[in-house]
């Protein structure tokens, strides 16, 4: 039983040729297509998008080289004899497939040529395409209001809006509901009445070069059309028309980048007004953490800069402004003092905290590890606090390397199987 939610959708687009592979090779490196052999006939080559199949090559015999959309149907028969009966004529009679599908192609009483398509399985609910499947259909032909009402006996088209061009005349959009199919024109110049297909993609000014490094050539545009989305159209080297169409988001050019910058210098204005700026150097613990480790380290290495009750305080700043605020005679009971001395006791239990912070600060910097190993060096100069000094570190380097496990990962989603197509 043929599908009847199929009716009036564009499901198949042929390229009527005079060289197959040669347009293969184009439409591969313009669009992007790859070419997929049909399982009955070896010949009929078909374009395959990421989704799946959405046309294929069939010789031209004699004929002009052009693309030839289908339109499905619920009762092919019944839509032959309505397109007589509005003028129509048949140029190819029905033709049955092996799943049962059948196809015909008709001529409109205005001379556009088209192919209808009665599908035997279900093609499911409409959705919205995708970058290489087509996205827009536009009939340019002598009369549109007179060919607006042939193809809406046939497929139930609505008329969704027209808009005045000016000169031009008016362009009326088609479709269903809120779901538009393409325009119509009425144009008396140009190559006759026919239909032209718009592949979406991601941008067209991209794609006007990838048509032009292929050996095809550019008509019109790149430009922009009411409603922001892109436009260019073109024809491969065999001669057929066809034309690309690009969503007004995806023209857009994202200014990410200034903003970032601007965001990546606030802990640095931060750190320099207030004391507490652990938590933003953690958000950003690119640049600023690994450039400013081994300043918060180096006092340890020259006991004559900084006392160690200003060290907690002042772990974040540049290295060139602890030492003017410091006085640099507290540190020196804590190297000829013995460890019975009062003084040797209290700075170790002030400086813990100062052990344990960094490990707040950036558990992913190597720059940590290289300065602890100074600053053990330098301990055994204060007698009676080592001890207090290795187990404050121990405890900050097994933060830090707890900190320090992290993994990221993904699965990327697997592509849909491309569905066989006639």
């Amino acid at each position: 039983m043929a599908d009847q939610s199929v009716r009036g959708r564009f499901v198949w687009h042929e390229l009527v040729t005079p060289d197959s592979n040669a347009a293969h090779a184009f439409y591969g490196k313009a669009i992007g297509w790859k070419s997929q052999p049909w399982e009955e006939d070896a010949s009929y080559v078909m374009f395959a998008a990421k989704r799946g199949p959405i046309g294929a090559t069939v010789a031209g015999n004699g004929s002009a080289p052009h693309w030839l959309p289908y339109v499905g149907t619920g009762d092919i028969d019944r839509t032959i004899e309505l397109a007589k009966q509005k003028g129509g004529s048949v140029v190819k009679d029905v033709a049955t497939l092996s799943s049962g599908s059948r196809y015909a192609v008709l001529q409109d009483p205005y001379g556009a040529k088209f192919g209808i398509y009665e599908s035997a399985e279900e093609y499911g609910k409409i959705t919205p395409p995708q970058p290489g499947e087509h996205s827009w259909h536009e009939l340019i032909s002598t009369d549109h209001a007179g060919a607006f009402e042939f193809y809406s006996a046939l497929f139930g088209w609505q008329n969704l809006v027209e808009h005045d061009l000016g000169e031009m005349g008016t362009y009326l959009i088609y479709g269903f509901g809120d779901v538009p199919f393409g325009g119509m024109m009425t144009m008396n110049a140009g190559p006759g009445p026919s239909w032209l297909s718009y592949v979406q993609v991601k941008d067209v000014n991209q794609t006007a070069k990838k048509v032009k490094s292929a050996g095809g050539k550019v008509i019109n545009g790149p430009m922009e059309v009411p409603g922001g989305d892109w436009i260019v159209q073109a024809v491969d080297p065999q001669g057929a028309m066809f034309a690309a169409h690009a969503l007004a988001a995806d023209m857009k050019k994202p200014e990410k980048k200034p903003k970032q910058a601007k965001q990546m210098k606030q802990p640095e204005q931060l750190k320099l007004d207030t004391e507490e700026t652990t938590p933003p150097v953690v958000q950003d613990p690119e640049t600023p953490a690994e450039q400013e480790a081994p300043p918060a380290e180096k006092p340890p290495e020259e006991p004559a800069q900084k006392p160690a009750k200003k060290a907690p305080a002042r772990k974040k700043a540049p290295a060139k402004e602890a030492p003017p605020a410091e006085a640099p005679t507290e540190e020196a009971p804590a190297k000829q003092a013995p460890a019975k001395k009062s003084p040797a006791k209290k700075a170790p239990a002030k400086k813990a905290p100062a052990k344990k912070a960094p490990s707040k600060k950036s558990s992913k910097t190597p720059a940590k590890k290289k300065a602890g190993k100074k600053s053990s060096k330098k301990r055994p100069a204060a007698k009676g606090a080592g001890s207090k000094k290795t187990a404050a570190k121990k405890g900050a380097k097994k933060s830090a390397k707890a900190k320090s496990k992290t993994r990221s990962g993904g699965k990327k989603k697997a592509a849909k199987k491309p569905r066989k197509g006639k």
